[in-house]
């Protein structure tokens, strides 16, 4: 037997003998949100998981990860798959801030944070856009003074997503308003629990508020929790941006989620709203817009797989635009297919919608969003044609 089969075969014992019963199927992941409790089994499921070092199994081990190469990793995602398990945690510890302090942390900064994001301790927000500073990033505002061994922050960001769960959040600062824009930035740590941050939801148009504005009123970091050095928020900012895209697009191995591709299930629901003939949708225009997304969804999912067996590092570059991009497009595709099927009962208009056909119309208005949360969709089209197709300005 081959040290992989080995190690797959020792995996998946594992992962039987310890996966709760209640951390498989569909159902809660942890964020590491110390202001959730998700119960038991997900609590139990986490602390083992952690304990293996596979919260974030590519992470060297004296930061909590196992050391896992690619293709023991890949193993790990198909052992956790066909058991069912879900994730132990997510979110933008292990999948956003985690591996940036791994690239550009000092080594204080790596042994204090990452065990902790490896414990699912805190689960992070991300500060980045401002109400006058979304795509153009750059140009945000929000201010952090040096005033002895910490700096002093007051300003707001907005689209915060899950901040009010959360216990700390990773800041684009303006800490030297003389310079040009894009040098004048730095990445700062901040913790959310203090008194100058507060959280407000944002309540959305499918009734959902996960997303925040976030207000700093002479908030507090520590100055030596600058990520990548002062004035360079700019650089390590945007390589974040790579992390965050790739997990969006089902491809950050940081954590114990990338690479999972799960099934939609458009195709079968879609079969429950239309009618058939021995087998076969009698729509044309549905039946050829659905054989259509089966297509591009199983393309999507040979894509990410090639992806991450691609990898040479924790993130791709440049095509996670791609990936995620499409990904988004996809998802968008199979809601607008379904609710097509649904037609005026997703609406309540003869009788009140069932279950499932509200949730259909919360996940058809929620998906508007996907072109947006991430990167836009115009700002991820001109990193493929700059960056990926070298296209001219």
């Amino acid at each position: 037997m081959s040290d992989l089969e080995t190690f797959r075969a020792e995996t998946r014992q594992w992962l039987e003998e310890n996966c709760p019963e209640g951390a498989r199927g569909s159902g809660p992941i942890s964020i590491g949100s110390r202001r959730l409790d998700l119960g038991q089994d997900v609590a139990l499921w986490l602390e083992r998981m952690a304990e293996k070092g596979w919260t974030v199994p590519t992470w060297p081990k004296e930061y909590g990860g196992a050391e896992l190469d690619r293709d023991q990793y890949r193993v790990l995602i198909e052992e956790l798959t066909r058991l069912g398990a879900r994730p132990p945690l997510s979110g933008r510890g292990v999948n956003y801030i985690g591996p940036t302090l791994l690239e550009y942390g000092t080594d204080e900064q790596k042994a204090r944070w990452l065990p902790q994001i490896a414990r699912g301790d805190g689960a992070w927000a991300m500060g980045y856009s401002e109400p006058g500073a979304g795509s153009d990033l750059a140009s945000l505002s929000c201010r952090a003074v040096l005033e002895g061994d910490h700096y002093v922050i007051n300003g707001r960001k907005t689209w915060t997503s899950d901040a009010v769960d959360c216990d700390f959040i990773f800041v684009l600062v303006r800490t030297s308003p003389d310079k040009p824009k894009h040098e004048g930035i730095s990445l700062v740590l901040v913790d959310m629990s203090q008194e100058g941050v507060q959280a407000n939801p944002i309540r959305l148009l499918s009734g959902a508020s996960p997303f925040c504005e976030t207000i700093f009123e002479d908030a507090v970091c520590r100055a030596d929790d600058v990520v990548g050095g002062v004035d360079n928020g700019w650089t390590v900012g945007k390589r974040l941006l790579q992390f965050e895209r790739s997990t969006h697009a089902g491809i950050n191995i940081s954590g114990s989620q990338g690479g999972r591709t799960e099934e939609s299930g458009i195709p079968e629901r879609v079969r429950d709203y239309v009618a058939m003939t021995g087998g076969r949708i009698d729509e044309p225009a549905i039946r050829d817009r659905l054989v259509r997304y089966s297509i591009n969804e199983q393309a999507q999912k040979f894509t990410q797989a090639r992806a991450v067996e691609e990898l040479k590092s924790r993130a791709p570059g440049f095509t996670s635009s791609a990936v995620k991009l499409t990904g988004a497009l996809l998802k968008q595709e199979g809601d607008e297919i379904l609710v097509e099927a649904m037609g005026v009962r997703m609406l309540g208009v003869d009788a009140q919608p069932s279950k499932e056909e509200l949730a259909a119309q919360r996940q058809w208005l929620y998906g508007k969003s996907l072109t947006i949360a991430g990167g836009t969709m115009e700002v991820q089209k001109n990193i493929i044609a700059k960056r990926v197709l070298g296209l001219p300005d």
